[in-house]
């Protein structure tokens, strides 16, 4: 046995005695002093936990012997965080600290929230809420792009549906047939599928998977497009279309005149023998007309 279970045993054992002692009306202020949390054995911190949670119960919050009980507690009992941590380790990636750091929120909620009444082992009850803590974590954090929690458990199902499917189908299902398997509109398969694509996001700036292995390697923002300054025209004439046939067949003449051959005001005058002023009259309230249909489409 290591120097240091012995110390730990040794704590247990003065500790207990203190328990006893106070069960008969000693001083149940009094915890033992332990000198390095961090290196209580598992065994030894249920039985330790035990005890400080008895005191933790009869001290008055605030006061140095309640904060020095439940940060005993809670450093005591890191090894469950480490333990549930464990469980997450091929998701975690890079965030193995934060993990912890997540868990240990959790791990603190349950010391707050733990009654000996209950006759539950610690460890039974606050290894849900550190995993909770931990999939909230998951939740809230990991998706590159903001969807609504239904789509995030959707894509769990999806995920687990193609996994279970491709394996029996020997290729992967189809839209339709997941929806079968799942009982689902396959709306609503469709929209968990695109809303998957926001899970994880990747740079612009990674090499696209066609480019070949050489020093010529493209990325993807090599590959964008840019804004064609002739689409804005386009969509102009297709949103002018329809308004230019709701106009008279004089008002479409004064305008093809104007726009279409360049004519000046004067010219349009002429042509249909009337001043230049009324042309021009003419020409306002018809572009004015035309704009407001445009500001309405748009």
């Amino acid at each position: 046995m290591t120097a240091m279970s012995v110390r730990t045993t040794e704590a247990v054992g003065t500790a207990t005695a203190q328990g006893d002692e106070a069960a008969s009306g000693g001083d149940v202020t009094s915890l033992p002093w332990i000198e390095d949390t961090g290196k209580v054995a598992p065994q030894d911190a249920r039985a330790m936990s035990k005890i400080f949670f008895d005191r933790l119960q009869v001290l008055e919050e605030g006061t140095h012997e309640y904060q020095y009980a439940r940060n005993t507690l809670i450093e005591m009992n890191l090894s469950l965080v480490r333990f549930a941590a464990s469980r997450f380790r091929n998701r975690g990636g890079d965030d193995t600290e934060d993990i912890i750091q997540v868990g240990t929120i959790g791990l603190i909620k349950a010391i707050d929230r733990f009654d000996l009444s209950r006759e539950v082992e610690f460890a039974t009850f606050a290894v849900p809420y550190i995993v909770g803590e931990i999939k909230r974590f998951f939740r809230d954090t990991t998706w590159s792009v903001h969807v609504p929690r239904r789509l995030q458990e959707l894509r769990v199902d999806l995920a687990k549906a193609k996994e279970h499917m491709s394996a029996e189908l020997d290729r992967d299902p189809t839209v339709r047939e997941l929806a079968a398997h799942l009982d689902l509109p396959e709306e609503e398969i469709i929209e968990g599928l695109v809303a998957a694509n926001g899970y994880s996001a990747g740079s612009l700036d990674t090499p696209s998977a066609d480019s070949d292995s050489g020093n010529d390697q493209r990325s993807y923002a090599d590959l964008l497009g840019e804004d064609d300054p002739a689409m804005e025209s386009v969509e102009n004439l297709h949103t002018l279309a329809p308004l230019l046939e709701q106009l008279d067949e004089r008002e479409r003449k004064i305008v093809r005149m104007r726009f279409g051959q360049e004519m000046t005001q004067s010219q349009i005058g002429a042509e249909l023998g009337v001043s230049q002023m009324h042309v021009s009259r003419l020409l306002s309230r018809i572009v004015q007309r035309l704009r407001t249909g445009m500001c309405i489409e748009a």
